[in-house]
């Protein structure tokens, strides 16, 4: 039998932060990573907006840990897409849309939000998006 195809997955930045710094109900999506179940996805713009939130002082997080979570969970896992798919306006909240513009220039299969503003709209091209608990539920 073939082996199955890994899911190609956009994780928005609170649902990322969330699965690396809190080892709670998010930690499974970590998990599905490091195993190689998913593929996830990351653009600049995605990547930039992590690396902002990730740095707020809320966290507590000092540059080296930061550094050490990029190049221990982020880079030897993520695959860095060109967000060639330009997508503007497309969610109530203009700041979503390159959450939309990584998901859709990947071809990925799920973007995983807490996001209403994105959750409600279910499907953007082709792309389902879905909460948290729902993609932790289909493994």
């Amino acid at each position: 039998m073939g082996e199955k195809k890994k899911l190609r997955v956009v994780l928005d930045t609170n649902v990322l932060v969330s699965a690396l710094l809190f080892k709670g109900k998010l930690s499974k999506i970590v998990d599905l990573w490091e195993r190689g179940r998913i593929i996830p996805l990351i653009s600049r713009e995605t990547f930039d907006e992590f690396k902002k939130v990730i740095a707020y002082p809320k966290f507590s997080l000092t540059a080296s840990e930061i550094r050490t979570i990029i190049e221990e969970n982020i880079l030897p896992f993520f695959e860095v897409v060109e967000a060639n798919e330009v997508i503007k306006d497309a969610c109530k909240d203009r700041d979503d849309d390159k959450f939309l513009s990584c998901a859709v220039s990947a071809r990925a299969a799920y973007l995983v939000t807490g996001d209403t503003d994105l959750l409600v709209m279910k499907n953007f091209k082709g792309v389902k998006i879905i909460t948290p608990r729902d993609f932790e539920a289909m493994f």
